[in-house]
């Protein structure tokens, strides 16, 4: 593992086990930002959002209940997908070490479950925690660190889910045809709606139980902030909420469940049918909301349940659309949406390959 960066402090593991993670983030203190003010510095392109953080609260008991519900329905399948892209990483991936590289927060918990199940297959893991912000691209510094460490060979990306694709599209423009790097980007995710990632489980967009919380299913950091005087990318860690953190037993929870697992079928990386076919899907559900709501940034489209979610609890949600109210796997999103008075709207089979979207308001 890489202990340091030249001479700049990183914070470590956050709340994970020492040899889960490392987190290539140094630790920084800023004001939070009130999100409604956020929101408009954002949309008048005053500042970027990694250059902002809001206060990230204590779930509420409610929230927590949810968790444990997504939890309880979905842990299983959790456990099976990430066995099935760790034995396609094993037969992949033929060089003597294989190098995860998670963008925090959301690839974190998957990466430290495919690291942990691909030691149980005898291969030799690192795993790093890195920061990649949209418009600016990967944490360069720390990447270059992990490639003078490791070489580049096997370096995977592991995010937690693709909304739209954004993230894919980051990788592929701070990589810029490196040629250390295979042509095409190995970027790892549990679900890939719009089939933009290398490699995921399945394309289908369900409640994953890690993207249900934040910091405390995470490691206790904030998502990552943008360096104002350079260097590694920066993260909150967040001491207030040490006492409703989950990140360890999340982790211990779904590994119990996939070593009790039986025989699972390797993860395939898509055709070119099969990803030409979720890319157009995706890309005319997103162009006909934009159309409706006369939306000319995309970024105000938040595709997917994980992505929804987050929206609501992040931004400033205009509001949320979803196929089915009944639907289980949108419940903790229709909690979050009657506790901040945001409409829905249930539309059906308009939602394409998602089962939710957050249309974040207008501030600009």
């Amino acid at each position: 593992m890489i202990n340091s960066v030249g001479e700049m402090k990183t914070v470590g593991s956050g709340s994970y086990a020492p040899d889960d993670v490392h987190f290539l983030l140094q630790p920084v203190q800023m004001q939070v930002t009130d999100v409604e003010v956020k929101e408009r510095l954002i949309q008048t392109q005053q500042k970027h959002y990694s250059e902002m953080i809001s206060l990230e609260s204590v779930p509420t008991d409610i929230h927590k209940a949810l968790y444990q519900q997504a939890l309880t329905q979905n842990g299983t399948r959790m456990a099976t997908d990430v066995q099935a892209l760790a034995l396609a990483l094993n037969e992949a991936c033929t060089g003597a070490c294989i190098v995860l590289a998670s963008f925090v927060r959301a690839g974190l918990p998957l990466g430290v479950l495919l690291r942990r199940a691909l030691i149980d297959m005898g291969r030799n893991v690192y795993h790093y925690g890195i920061s990649i912000v949209r418009d600016r691209g990967i944490d360069t510094l720390a990447l270059e660190a992990i490639i003078q460490a490791h070489g580049a060979e096997n370096i995977v990306f592991v995010d937690g889910w693709t909304g739209k694709g954004t993230i894919s599209g980051e990788i592929k423009r701070s990589l810029n045809g490196d040629s250390r790097f295979p042509t095409e980007t190995r970027l790892v995710v549990l679900a890939d709606p719009c089939g933009r990632a290398w490699l995921s489980a399945s394309a289908q967009d369900w409640v994953i139980p890690s993207g249900v919380l934040g910091a405390t299913v995470s490691g206790l950091v904030s998502r990552s902030i943008w360096p104002a005087d350079g260097g590694l990318h920066g993260c909150v860690v967040y001491g207030h909420l040490r006492e409703h953190d989950v990140s360890g037993d999340f982790i211990e929870q779904i590994e119990a469940k996939r070593q009790s697992l039986g025989p699972v079928t390797k993860a395939s990386p898509w055709t070119d049918s099969q990803r030409l076919a979720l890319q157009a899907a995706a890309s005319e559900m997103v162009a006909s909301l934009a159309t409706r709501f006369a939306i000319t940034n995309l970024n105000r489209v938040k595709p997917g349940i994980a992505e929804a979610t987050r929206a609501v609890l992040r931004r400033v949600p205009d509001q949320v659309l979803v196929r089915d109210r009944s639907d289980s796997d949108v419940q903790l999103l229709l909690y979050l949406t009657e506790r901040a008075g945001v409409a829905v709207e249930v539309v059906g089979s308009d939602l394409g390959p998602y089962r939710a979207v957050t249309v974040v308001r207008s501030l600009s």
